[in-house]
């Protein structure tokens, strides 16, 4: 007996069985009518803050006068963007932008999340709590009060380190204005400053871990060190992903403020990026069209990676982040 439909004809229902009709998106918005009052506030700030900005994006394809106005410009096409690309500074802001990006996604993304399985190992609960007021404090210091803490350890003119090294080896290193020394000093200060507040996140999905499991591991006969491997670290997984790649749409952005006040004249060749160039060719000499062509062309290099580092993450069986 051949019980197989033809083709194009629907099932109907079986005898008996009422047919449930999907509810339209209008009848669901009336009924979460809550849900979407609250929503309003959040939709109002995007729409304002920041989608409204972005036909500022037009002045990278404009020759911008402040007499003419916006509107009034004359449009030159990628013009501002050939001249970028065959700057000589183009290759020297690549080469440090990703290298400043490179050392971060090395040393410091990792940092927060060996400081989490770290504090996740106390067990006494005092010491852990003031452990994690303590590398907290850092993250609300302004980044000039970073700055003027690094000169005054660092300085060769009386700073407490070289002072220390002169007495140990009888020399000074010149932190502030040696090229070798610029990145390290980048990225320890972006490790002493955040590593504590971004454990914040690891800690909250360390919480969430079933204890059971921890519990049927040690029955079995594994150290903490398998624990951590087989049990930890899995749990944890999705979180590190997803951070990952939001972190990688920031991969370009090596932290303007930062950056523009460790650098100095003699380290210039190595500290300049994308966000300082911005500043110095759009701010200071006033070329707005330009500087929006630099500007645009590190965002959809964000954009990419952001794409790119998605697929990846679901190519590997991860859920991503859309």
């Amino acid at each position: 007996m051949n019980n197989a439909l033809d083709p194009g004809q629907a099932a109907a229902p079986a005898r008996g069985v009422t047919a449930v009709r999907k509810p339209t998106l209008l009848s669901r918005m009336l009924r979460d009518r809550h849900l979407m009052l609250l929503l309003i506030p959040g939709v109002v700030y995007f729409i304002v803050f920041k989608y409204v900005p972005m036909w500022g994006v037009l002045l990278a394809f404009k020759n911008y006068s402040p007499y003419t106005g916006f509107l009034q410009s004359e449009w030159v096409g990628l013009e501002h963007f050939k001249r970028f690309f065959g700057d000589p500074a183009f290759l020297r802001l690549v080469r440090n932008t990703l290298l400043l990006g490179l050392y971060d996604m090395i040393f410091f993304f990792p940092a927060p999340i060996i400081l989490a399985l770290l504090l996740n190992e106390v067990r006494v609960g005092f010491y852990k709590r003031f452990i994690q007021t303590l590398v907290y404090i850092p993250h609300f210091i302004s980044m000039v009060i970073v700055a003027s803490i690094s000169y005054l350890l660092l300085t060769t003119e009386g700073g407490v380190i070289n002072e220390l090294m002169l007495r140990l080896f009888g020399q000074k290193i010149a932190f502030l204005t040696d090229e070798s020394w610029f990145r390290p000093l980048i990225i320890t200060q972006s490790v002493w400053k955040e590593m504590g507040w971004g454990t914040i996140i690891f800690l909250a999905a360390l919480a969430g871990v079933d204890q059971e499991q921890y519990e049927a591991a040690f029955v079995d006969g594994a150290n903490r060190f398998r624990q951590l491997w087989h049990i930890t670290l899995p749990a944890i997984s999705g979180t590190i992903i997803v951070l990952l790649i939001l972190r990688m749409g920031n991969f370009l952005d090596r932290g303007f403020e930062q950056v523009l006040l460790m650098t100095n004249a003699l380290n210039r060749p190595v500290a300049e990026v994308f966000d300082t160039y911005v500043y110095t060719v759009g701010i200071l000499q006033a070329q707005f069209s330009y500087s929006s062509a630099v500007g645009l062309f590190k965002a959809i290099i964000g954009i990419i990676l952001v794409f790119s580092s998605n697929y990846l993450a679901k190519r590997s069986g991860h859920s991503g982040i859309f």
